[in-house]
């Protein structure tokens, strides 16, 4: 047996799924029917337990191509119905082994649209997953272990899921441009896009300063996804200011894009329940075209809606919104080389609608050299 417990004192009970054990994080739910792979294997879920709404998990099993990281990075998984047999050619094993084999708690129960109606109701809210003898224990108790749980608000995980190193993703054929990435959670996939359009990419940790990206002479500067408080992140928004100070094409992309807010003297604020999927449309107000986007983010900018704002940057404006709620999904500056996301155009998993920002990024790293 195995239960599902939130802070709230809600309780699911179900049947141990992946490794057996108990895990502790933000009780969250993506909507994405496909990409569970790429979904498990993104930083930004980092302390996160994830309930997949998609009824189905595991029917093509997990492969070694499309992960987006070296390892599982959720907290913990909750799924309906785990395939009872995975069928792909490209499949080395089943996902229940593979949780297993990552360590990571699950649990397979029947409740997970009373689940996610609940998470939409109440907001996120911390849980725990108690599986083996830790699920006999009396549910008062386990209530308390979750509320003594740390949360979301105020943690800077940034450098927990960064590369220790730097390393760099070559450009597929000729050079074009060098761009410094700043590694806050980075999906693989990200560097991969930037090197199709003949991007050297040298991926930094997350703790580079601006001296550290500076130092690179890079035609432009990439900061990336990544789990956490946007509010926590002081170093990186400096690091950021500095960059800007310092006139570099800059493109953001969800924490990066929180960042950015920050560097312009914005706020940021936790969402209810977040936005978790590959389905949400965002309209780019420049143009009135519509994308349907993937999301990962509990966070976002707080930033005018009604037109341009000044920042310490000059004027700036709010280039994309949310069509679901109005939330604040992009930033650029009006004047100056910098725009940000608060989705994922590199599409792993999820539409290309938005793979088009990758070239936009190029576009002024390329002005920048014909200046």
């Amino acid at each position: 047996m195995a239960v599902l417990v939130l802070e709230d004192g809600r309780v699911f009970r179900g049947a141990p799924y992946g490794a057996r054990g108990e895990t502790f994080g933000e009780m969250v739910f993506n909507t994405g029917m496909t990409g569970y792979q790429e979904t498990l294997t993104d930083p930004s879920y980092h302390r996160q337990i994830v309930a997949m709404t998609s009824p189905h998990i595991g029917n093509t099993g997990v492969n070694d191509e499309d992960p987006e990281s070296s390892r599982v990075w959720v907290a913990g998984y909750v799924v309906r119905e785990p395939a009872r047999v995975h069928s792909n050619w490209r499949a080395t094993r089943s996902l229940d082994d593979y949780l297993a084999d990552q360590g990571v708690v699950g649990i397979a129960m029947p409740g997970t649209r009373a689940l996610t109606r609940h998470l939409r109701e109440r907001g996120a809210m911390r849980a725990g997953i108690f599986s083996g003898k830790g699920a006999d224990a009396p549910v008062e108790e386990l209530v308390e272990r979750v509320r003594h749980s740390p949360g979301m608000v105020g943690a800077d995980l940034a450098a927990e899921v960064s590369t220790r190193e730097p390393y760099i993703v070559p450009a597929a054929g000729e050079r074009r441009f060098k761009v410094a990435a700043v590694d806050l959670g980075i999906k693989a996939m990200t560097p991969h896009r930037m090197a199709q359009r003949g991007c050297e990419v040298h991926v930094l940790p997350a703790w580079s300063t601006a001296e550290d990206i500076l130092a690179l002479d890079p035609d432009g500067v990439f900061f990336s996804n990544g789990p956490g408080d946007p509010a926590a992140a002081d170093a990186q928004v400096e690091a950021l200011r500095g960059v800007l100070d310092a006139g570099r094409p800059f493109f953001g992309i969800c924490f990066g894009n929180q960042l950015f807010g920050r560097a312009l003297g914005l706020g940021t604020y936790k969402l209810r329940y977040g936005h978790r999927g590959v389905n949400q449309p965002v309209q780019d107000r420049r143009t009135g075209k519509v994308d349907i986007s993937a999301h990962n983010h509990g966070f976002a900018v707080r930033a005018p809606l009604d037109g341009p704002f000044d920042t310490p940057y000059g004027r700036a404006e709010v280039s994309h919104v949310n069509l679901n709620d109005d939330c604040v999904e992009g930033l650029r500056l009006v004047g100056r080389p910098a725009f940000s996301v608060q989705y994922h155009p590199e599409a792993a998993a999820g539409p290309h609608d938005a793979a088009g920002l990758f070239d936009e990024f190029c576009d002024l790293m390329g002005a920048r050299q014909g200046a």
